[in-house]
């Protein structure tokens, strides 16, 4: 069977930045910024994007261009002869299902509270009301269910309509939609009265500030943020990569998919941060900030209930970008490791999908016993753990190794396929840097992540 492709570049970039563009941006960056003094956190996570993020998406999207297959494949394709790369496969597999499973549940409760900004029931609600309204939506196990298998059911729904019919169709379409929503509510939050107070705190350092928080502590979570918000170490964009021709170079395309996945999330925080400073709410008020102190904002506002619901629109089809990019690597492995046709694999993933999500959806009610990490986690704190501190950034250690080291693929395999067609070319002068240094930056990262603390 011929393998599908894009149809366009345009559809390539938008579905790996859809991919990117996700959770972590649009619920934790707007929060983290508010948390780590805002300009200087800003100054060093762009460094921190171009040093890490940038070469990493690179990496995958070489491997898999070269490739030609899915991340099930990949490693096993490309590997020098009686080298075992490939028995990092099922890591990368895993962090995807492991990914997906608590992803739908949180992509619900997104879906639901745009369903309740549009209902009403935020209107003249009291700060104590709202509040009682998240835990009452996290308490109610059936909700968070139905909301999950809406989520699941949807998104490979999509995907079974096949590569440029379903997911390319409907992602053009999504992140249309989700750029000119992100528009109109940036607009909307600049010219609230005092908003300008906060384009400063986010734009303009403040070296006391950071002083205060901790420079230490604001670079660490700067460089942490860079690294996770690109989805980088589970083969996400890999796949992609698998999927597009030869005529473009490929750090140029990372480049711009960095370029919207950051443009995201700064107008993210435009429309989060500025209303904080408007209406006298705590910027660091944690991720409680989008489902607790925003509807505060969005009830005290003129046309609250529109913008609340245009809001939570526009997380919804930001997270729903990532499930289905996310659901599209896990359908191709499992085609490429069943021959199961897509339709088929769809139907019997999304029923895997529903059932594997169902005890992160159940950890905030009926197991709230279990407790995996200490009093107070949940099971989506352990699934969360495993594959931001752990599989994501071990993922991508393995893909710099296996694009740099001559025991793997190679630097100058890897370098003739990102340099092929026209484009930015791969800078050559980071040889060393590639090969030595951010292996060791990608592994503190995971050290860290992993110790208590």
């Amino acid at each position: 069977m011929e393998r599908e492709k894009l149809g366009s570049r345009l559809g390539f970039i938008l579905i790996s930045a859809g991919c990117a563009i996700g959770i972590g941006n649009v619920w934790k960056f707007p929060y983290v910024a508010g948390q780590y003094g805002g300009g200087v956190f800003l100054f060093f996570y762009l460094i921190f994007l171009v040093l890490l993020g940038i070469p990493v998406m690179t990496m995958e999207f070489a491997s898999g261009r070269a490739a030609g297959t899915s991340p099930a494949r990949l490693l096993k394709r490309l590997e020098p002869e009686h080298t075992r790369w490939h028995w990092y496969t099922p890591c990368i597999l895993a962090g995807n299902w492991l990914l997906m499973m608590f992803y739908t549940v949180v992509t619900g409760w997104m879906l639901r509270y745009f369903c309740d900004m549009v209902t009403g029931q935020f209107v003249n609600a009291t700060q104590a009301q709202i509040s009682e309204h998240y835990t009452g939506m996290l308490s109610d196990a059936g909700s968070l269910i139905l909301f999950t298998v809406l989520v699941v059911i949807t998104g490979f729904g999509i995907c079974a309509r096949g590569l440029q019919a379903g997911l390319e169709k409907v992602t053009k379409w999504m992140m249309g939609a989700l750029l000119v929503i992100m528009v109109i509510l940036a607009a909307n939050s600049l010219l609230s009265a005092g908003a300008a107070e906060g384009v400063r705190y986010l734009f303009v350092p403040d070296i006391a500030r950071a002083r205060e928080i901790g420079l230490g502590s604001v670079i660490a979570a700067a460089m942490n943020q860079a690294f996770f918000t690109l989805s980088l170490g589970i083969g996400a964009m890999a796949i992609f990569g698998s999927y597009i021709g030869k005529d473009r170079r490929l750090f140029g395309e990372s480049l711009n998919v960095a370029v919207l996945d950051t443009f995201v999330a700064l107008t993210a925080a435009l429309i989060v941060i500025p209303s904080c400073f408007a209406y006298g709410v705590e910027t660091a008020a944690g991720p409680g900030l989008i489902f607790v102190t925003l509807p505060n904002i969005f009830a005290a506002m003129p046309l609250g209930r529109l913008w609340g619901a245009l809001f939570f629109l526009f997380l919804s089809f930001a997270a729903f970008s990532t499930i289905l990019a996310v659901f599209e690597n896990i359908i191709s492995s499992t085609m490429d490791l069943t021959g199961w046709t897509r339709k088929k694999t769809c139907l019997i993933c999304a029923a895997a999908m529903i059932v594997l999500s169902l005890p992160c959806a159940l950890g905030f009610n009926l197991l709230a016993g279990v407790q995996p990490l200490g009093e107070g986690s949940t099971i989506m704190d352990l699934e969360d753990f495993l594959v931001s501190n752990i599989l994501l950034p071990l993922g991508s250690l393995v893909f710099v190794l296996f694009c740099t080291w001559k025991q793997g693929w190679g630097w100058d395999s890897f370098r003739k396929e990102a340099d092929t067609g026209q484009g930015l070319r791969f800078p050559a002068w980071s040889h060393v840097y590639c090969k030595y240094l951010l292996p060791v930056i990608i592994a503190v990262i995971l050290i860290t992540g992993i110790l208590p603390g």
